[in-house]
């Protein structure tokens, strides 16, 4: 069995949170596994909480974290004409729409105890407003969480920001962070309708100066350190499969130029020599406690998305 069919199920043994659960479901519905997206989509959809959160168990405060399950939520709707996935997809748009807690500029927070922003948001919820006809929101929201979390020097993105305090509360430029913020954007780019041209560009400008920020704290070796700046924090593997699989997003799409892949290439190269025995990625920023090289859905969910995002550009298909 290959390393992508040996990743695909140990995706599916692993435990999950609702980020987890999308961003998995997200890997599987690039991947065209449309009977696992259906599963997966059914039980977000039936672990939902009343005001519309998905894939929820034991109680959550993530506020964006769930709004991940949206995408296959809607996709299974649309294959399968099933009126509960349609209920949960409404009324998890309610929730990100009209429900969700927001600072003064109508900036979701991550958490509904605390008035913090996260970078992790940048995947979380943009993609969902957008996949859902919501454009303007979601390019609202991207440019919200720029203006508080980016770094113009560093051209990187800190961690999190408290917006009660007016400062940061991990102001770290954290590997797994930037690449959720590179993910999430660039599938808002891909999302977006010829009208927004302009929306369009805009985000792209963003998108590559992000990119190069990366880029420039690559080690020789194709991996980055958790904190992209301390050489002092441990070498770690999914920020390598974001960051491809937003520069083969990115080539296909039109907004990124070829002379990319051969970082992408190098960081892919490097992912893939970390996949174990039973199909695991190794020495990704850890679950569930994310201080420690380990292993984490997201990590084996982005080397399913890298993969699938290189394949397809080969085959000239996105």
């Amino acid at each position: 069995m290959d390393k992508l069919e040996l990743a695909k199920i140990a995706l599916l043994g692993m435990q999950r949170q609702p980020w987890e659960q999308g961003v998995a479901m997200q890997a599987f519905l690039e991947c065209e596994e449309d009977r696992i997206v259906a599963a997966m989509a059914k039980e977000a959809a039936y672990r939902r909480m009343e005001d519309g959160r998905t894939a929820v168990f034991g109680g959550t405060h993530a506020v964006t974290d769930p709004c991940s399950n949206g995408e296959g939520i809607l996709y299974t709707y649309r294959n399968t004409g099933d009126e509960e996935l349609k209920k949960a997809f409404d009324g998890l748009l309610e929730w990100a729409l009209h429900k969700a807690p927001r600072n003064a500029d109508g900036i979701v927070y991550h958490m509904d105890n605390a008035c913090s922003m996260w970078v992790d948001s940048l995947y979380m919820l943009p993609p969902f407003l957008a996949c859902a006809g919501k454009y303007e929101e979601a390019v609202k929201q991207v440019l919200g969480y720029f203006k508080l979390l980016y770094n113009k020097e560093k051209h990187l993105m800190s961690h999190m920001w408290d917006d009660s305090a007016g400062e940061f509360l991990r102001k770290d430029f954290w590997g797994v962070g930037n690449g959720w913020a590179l993910a999430g954007t660039a599938r808002v780019i891909a999302m977006l309708p010829e009208e927004m041209e302009g929306e369009r560009r805009r985000l792209t400008d963003m998108e590559r100066e992000l990119l190069d920020g990366v880029l420039s704290c690559m080690r020789e070796d194709g991996l980055f350190h958790d904190v992209l700046d301390r050489p002092d924090t441990f070498v770690e593997t999914n920020c390598g499969q974001m960051t491809a699989y937003t520069i083969y997003r990115g080539v296909a799409d039109g907004w990124l130029g070829r002379e990319y892949l051969q970082a992408a290439d190098k960081m892919r190269h490097a992912a893939e020599s970390k996949v174990d025995a039973f199909g695991r990625v190794t020495d990704v920023c850890g679950a569930p406690r994310f201080d420690r090289p380990g292993c984490a859905p997201e990590g084996n969910a982005f080397y399913l998305l890298m993969e699938s995002a290189c394949e397809k550009l080969q085959r000239g298909e996105m």
